[in-house]
C-alpha cells in the first residue's frame, strides 16, 4: 500500500470531520442569518467575508462549514445502510438454497440494470421535495447492488475453503458461521468499498442538491449553495468556486484512502477472498480460528 496517499487522506478526512464537528464554534455568523440585506448582498470576498456573501447577504464560509455537517452526516449514514442491505442481501445469496439463491441473483442484475440516477429524480420528481431521512433512505435502498455483489462473491469464495466446511460439517448455524468467520475476511474489502462509496454519495447529494430535489433551503448543503450561484459565475464567483473546493477535498481524501485499502487487501481483484481463490500467486490470508 502507498503510505503517503493514505496519510494525506486521513489527515484530509480527520481535518474535515473536526471543521464539521465544530462548526458551531468555527463558522463566524448564523448561517441562515441575513446579515444587511442592502449593505452586505453579494459581497466578495474580504476579512469580514472570507468566503463573500450570497444574494440573501448570508456569509458562505459559515453556510459551507455548516453545509459539511449536512453533505457528510448524509453521505455517512447512507453508505452505512448500503453496507448493512448489501451484506445481508450478498450473504442470503451465497447461503441460500439454489433455487431461492437463483432468484435474488436475477432480481439483482434486474436492479442493477435501471439506472440509479433515474430512479431517485424519477421519485423526487412525482413525491416533490424530500426531507432529509427520507433522502437517505431512498437513496441507500437504491446504492447497495454493488456492495451485495461483491459480498456474494467472496463468501462464494470463502465457501470452499476448508474451515467452512468443517464449521458446517458440525452444525454451525449459517448466521454464526457468517457473522463470526466469514465477514472478518471481507470487513477490510467492505471498508475500501464503503470509502469509495463515501465520495461518490457526496457527489450524488451535490447533484440532488443542485438540481433542488436534495437538501432543501435553508438548510445549507454545498450543493445547494452551488445551485444559489449557478446563474452568477461571472459575477458572483465565489458562490460556485468555494464550496466546489470544499466538496473536492472530502471526494479526493476518500478515493485516496479507498484506492489505498483496495491495493492492500486486493491487489489483483476488488474483493480479497476472491482474488486470493482465482490467483494462486495472490497472498492467502490465514483462516480465522473456529470456534463452534
Amino acid at each position: 500500500m502507498t503510505r503517503r496517499p493514505l496519510a494525506w487522506g486521513v489527515w484530509l478526512l480527520l481535518g474535515l470531520a473536526a471543521a464539521a464537528a465544530f462548526a458551531p464554534l468555527v463558522a463566524p455568523y448564523d448561517p441562515n442569518a441575513s446579515l444587511d440585506l442592502v449593505r452586505l448582498k453579494s459581497q466578495p470576498p474580504s476579512w469580514a467575508h472570507p468566503f463573500g456573501t450570497d444574494p440573501y447577504s448570508r456569509d458562505v464560509l459559515s453556510r459551507v462549514l455548516y453545509g459539511t455537517r449536512v453533505s457528510v452526516s448524509f453521505a455517512l449514514l447512507t453508505v452505512c445502510l448500503v453496507v448493512v442491505i448489501g451484506t445481508t442481501y450478498g450473504a442470503l445469496m451465497a447461503f441460500a438454497p439454489p433455487l431461492l439463491s437463483t432468484v435474488l441473483r436475477r432480481m439483482l442484475d434486474l436492479l442493477l440494470a435501471v439506472p440509479r440516477l433515474l430512479i431517485l429524480l424519477a421519485v423526487a420528481g412525482v413525491a416533490g421535495p424530500l426531507s432529509l431521512p427520507v433522502l437517505v433512505l431512498l437513496t441507500a435502498s437504491t446504492g447497495w447492488y454493488a456492495c451485495a455483489r461483491l459480498v456474494n462473491d467472496e463468501l462464494a469464495a470463502l465457501r470452499s475453503r476448508e474451515f467452512t466446511q468443517a464449521a458446517q460439517a458440525t452444525g454451525v448455524p449459517v448466521a454464526r458461521l457468517v457473522y463470526r468467520h466469514l465477514l472478518p475476511h471481507v470487513a477490510p474489502t467492505l471498508w475500501a468499498l464503503a470509502t469509495l462509496a463515501v465520495a461518490g454519495t457526496i457527489g450524488l447529494e451535490a447533484g440532488l442538491s443542485f438540481l433542488g430535489l436534495g437538501i432543501q433551503p435553508p438548510t445549507a448543503s454545498w450543493g445547494n449553495i452551488i445551485h444559489d450561484g449557478a446563474g452568477l459565475v461571472h459575477t458572483q464567483w465565489w458562490l460556485t468556486v468555494f464550496p466546489s473546493l470544499a466538496m473536492l477535498i472530502p471526494v479526493l481524501a476518500c478515493n485516496a484512502v479507498g484506492d489505498a485499502l483496495r491495493d492492500r487487501f486486493a491487489p489483483t481483484h476488488f474483493g480479497g477472498a476472491a482474488a486470493s481463490t482465482r490467483s494462486s500467486s495472490a497472498p492467502m490470508r490465514s483462516p480465522p480460528v473456529f470456534r463452534p
